[in-house]
């Protein structure tokens, strides 16, 4: 029999060359369903319009991004550098975290909220809470499986569970005694009922806080409805004015139903560390373990170990970050009040949450989040990027210092011209 690859090799080659060409010319990228679910990111235009405007030189006063610019603990940095020359630390990690990390953390549980946490089986490392919180939303949600969500949320809140292809039902955020009829109301009408109640207080964008008399409800709910419980702790400990944000685990019977994600960024001034963990239920928590061992070989252990000395040395670092937010808070808050901009001060969080003054209401809150850029140079996070839920809202981030705030005053009270 005759070879005709080698026969007629050379003109089917010239014939493949010309078809590669054409399928290439015509090709197309069918992404997932699950990437389409994802909606237009909406900060993308604003941070593209300060980009631009800080590259002609315009000192834009950037009060969007909740992203700490005050520095780490001199000593978990120094720890950082000495621990990276050890070449036992330069290899693969644990994705659930060095057991003397867990550890810490689970005596940080008991001496915060009196929470007795078993570091072995009741809590893991994350790279951050954001990336915890979505492996999470996969090893329990997947399609057909709902989750209930607060509405304004941040972003990832939604996204995560879209991801893990699952619905959002929205539960608007504010006042506790109606949220926790809307959640009963779903419930019970309903079918199949929500797998998931997802929570978030201190609240972002909205600040709202609650007691823990509304964890013990939740808790109860949980318990009587069959749902589970995720919730982002992340603002936990930034507070003021003698408040303390309760921790869901507080709550006799939580671990039962539910998990908690808390972070080092706020705090410890840790956000480019990426470093959170998840605490709670033991199911739950090996669900997120599974998951992650196939995605991720853990955090670089030398900033596991810096993070031991962070946890163990530097709780005056907390303690000066709530007071500096306070500082923060207090003069943009009294200032935007000065010149016409009602705002309601927040009890916790890094944010504050304002509603956009009447005259500009109606233009929405992204157009009017330009105008501040535009006219005042003053970068600031529409509500409508948090959902539906926000929109007639803007989130200012406490990140600058308290003289650069009182600057942005000036300049926001100049653009919008509320009082004479």
């Amino acid at each position: 029999m005759a070879d005709l690859s080698k026969e007629e090799s050379p003109q089917l080659q010239d014939v493949q060359r010309e078809t590669d060409i054409e399928m290439l010319d015509d090709y197309t990228i069918n992404v997932s369903q699950r990437l389409r679910r994802l909606p237009p990111y909406l900060f993308g235009t604003l941070n593209k319009m300060k980009y631009e405007k800080r590259q002609r030189g315009i000192d834009i006063i950037d009060l969007g991004m909740g992203n700490p610019n005050d520095p780490t603990p001199q000593a978990v940095v120094d720890k950082l550098c000495e621990a990276a020359q050890d070449r036992r630390n330069q290899r693969y990690s644990v994705s659930t975290g060095v057991f003397n990390l867990r550890r810490e953390m689970a005596k940080r549980y008991k001496k915060i909220w009196d929470v007795d946490i078993d570091p072995e089986d009741e809590i893991t490392a994350c790279i951050g809470s954001k990336e915890g919180f979505s492996h999470m939303c996969m090893a329990l949600l997947g399609p057909g499986d709902s989750a209930l969500v607060p509405s304004p949320a941040f972003p990832i809140h939604v996204y995560a569970v879209a991801l893990a292809e699952g619905n959002v039902i929205n539960v608007p955020i504010g006042d506790e005694e109606q949220m926790l009829v809307h959640i009963v109301y779903v419930c019970e009408n309903l079918f199949p009922k929500p797998k998931v109640l997802v929570l978030n207080y201190p609240h972002n964008p909205t600040t709202t806080t609650v007691e823990l008399e509304f964890f013990k409800r939740v808790v109860e709910l949980a318990k009587r409805f069959g749902f589970l419980v995720i919730h982002d702790f992340a603002y936990g400990e930034t507070t003021f004015d003698g408040y303390k944000a309760p921790s869901l685990l507080q709550v006799p019977g939580a671990k039962d139903v539910g998990v908690e994600f808390t972070t080092m960024s706020k705090q410890f001034n840790m956000a480019g560390w990426r470093i959170g963990f998840c605490a709670g239920n033991s199911e739950m928590i090996r669900g997120l373990a599974k998951i992650k061992g196939y995605y991720d070989y853990g955090i670089f252990q030398p900033i596991q170990i810096a993070a031991i000395i962070a946890l163990r040395h530097c709780d005056d670092t907390g303690a000066e970050m709530k007071a500096i937010y306070q500082g923060r808070r207090d003069v943009l808050c009294n200032g935007l009040n000065r010149i016409g901009w009602p705002v309601e001060k927040p009890r916790a969080s890094m944010f504050t949450w304002a509603r956009i003054p009447e005259p500009f209401r109606a233009m929405g809150s992204i157009k009017f989040a330009m105008k501040l850029m535009d006219e005042a140079e003053v970068a600031a996070a529409p509500g409508r990027g948090f959902g539906e839920g926000g929109e007639g809202f803007m989130r200012f981030s406490l990140v600058e210092n308290e003289k650069r705030l009182r600057q942005a005053v000036r300049q926001i009270g100049r653009a919008l011209k509320l009082k004479s």
